[in-house]
């Protein structure tokens, strides 16, 4: 649960959510990642730490340049987390529909 809880807590972030979601389209380098927003390096060198920390993604360098690419692993556990949740909560209403379509009249 603590990798869940590091997932959750690093996609709270929307800048953090933005940065996987261009690294959906491949690796990029950290001033890459930090061009559309307006944050300091620094910021977005903190912000990429909380994604390493969540195991989100991991950084290489090449040459000078650091490369960052998104690590699937933690997104494909909590969307199957949010799947068993909806399966559940879905076949809980089920039945709370078939009760009350099964309750007479009044």
């Amino acid at each position: 649960m603590a990798r869940l809880d590091a997932t959750f807590a690093a996609l709270s972030d929307s800048t953090r959510r933005a940065m996987l979601e261009r690294l959906t389209h491949g690796e990029a380098s950290v001033s890459e990642l930090a061009q559309p927003f307006d944050v300091s390096l620094p910021a977005i060198s903190k912000h990429l730490r909380v994604l390493e920390r969540a195991q989100l993604v991991e950084r290489r360098r090449d040459g000078r340049v650091r490369r960052v690419s998104m690590l699937p692993v933690p997104i494909d556990e909590a969307a199957e987390w949010i799947e068993r949740q909806r399966s559940f909560w879905e076949s809980r209403l089920d039945s709370l529909d078939e009760y009350l379509q099964s309750e007479p009249k009044g």
